[in-house]
């Protein structure tokens, strides 16, 4: 019996640590970390500490009794933005609350959330670059505006996938994808044509602003998590710099003011 609640112990933390990491890299805020994870060894009656690192996590789990069962850490090697990863944890928290899943059953659908796979490119690029437009009309952009903040959105993100497969750093890619896309909208400007797409230019970049790890890096802070919170903002600040230099040089090739 003993045996059997050792083996139970490092499988559940184990799944846990699995669960964090996933939600780490996804875009996770620490306190939605936190949260799924407790449930979940709440659900299992297990006490779980969590200490949350920018790039790791670690977590101990206590029987009822207070006894330290298990010990672990474990790091994510890259952090993105994937809401479906985010929202399905989450829902699977509460069907292993609500349905009384096994921890095999937690670990099959956790394999089953992760194998699943991203949309397709031209998909991604073609209502990426749409709402670039819708950007473009919400500034008060023309159809030609919208037309030109598509196409160069469409070519911003497009070279930034490309970056982003030859593995430069990130921010190279979104430097990269920032002096494309604004270099596309310029062109239309410096050719002197009797239109003004001044809308197009500004908003071209759009689609490279750090939301999430801005999003987070406050309510971090407000949780309490000062080190997460400030790093994750660093992080989106450095993004915002890649940005602006990306337009900055496109409007000295230009000759923009």
């Amino acid at each position: 019996m003993e045996q059997n609640k050792i083996t139970e112990t490092k499988e559940l933390g184990s799944l846990l640590l699995d669960v964090g990491v996933s939600l780490l890299s996804s875009g996770a805020s620490c306190s939605r970390i936190r949260i799924t994870m407790k449930r979940l060894a709440t659900t299992y009656h297990y006490e779980a500490h969590i200490s949350i690192a920018p790039k790791s996590i670690s977590l101990t789990l206590n029987d009822e009794e207070d006894n330290v069962l298990f010990n672990g850490m474990r790091s994510t090697p890259s952090q993105g933005v994937n809401f479906k990863i985010i929202s399905g944890i989450s829902r699977l928290s509460w069907d292993a609350v609500e349905k009384k899943l096994s921890l095999q059953q937690v670990r099959n659908e956790l394999n089953r959330l992760l194998s699943l796979p991203h949309y397709p490119r031209m998909i991604i690029l073609l209502f990426v670059s749409l709402a670039g437009s819708a950007f473009c009309f919400s500034f008060g952009g023309k159809p030609p505006e919208m037309i030109i903040a598509f196409g160069a959105t469409f070519c911003g993100l497009f070279i930034r996938q490309e970056a982003i497969k030859k593995k430069f750093n990130p921010y190279i890619c979104v430097f990269f994808g920032s002096l494309v896309a604004s270099l596309f909208a310029g062109a239309f400007i410096k050719a002197g044509l009797n239109i003004n797409f001044e809308h197009a230019f500004a908003t071209s970049v759009l689609f490279l602003i750090p939301g999430v790890p801005l999003i987070n890096s406050f309510t971090d802070l407000i949780d309490g998590n000062i080190l997460n919170g400030i790093v994750r903002g660093i992080n989106a600040l450095m993004f915002s710099m890649a940005i602006a230099f990306g337009l900055l040089i496109a409007m000295l090739i230009y000759n923009l003011n």
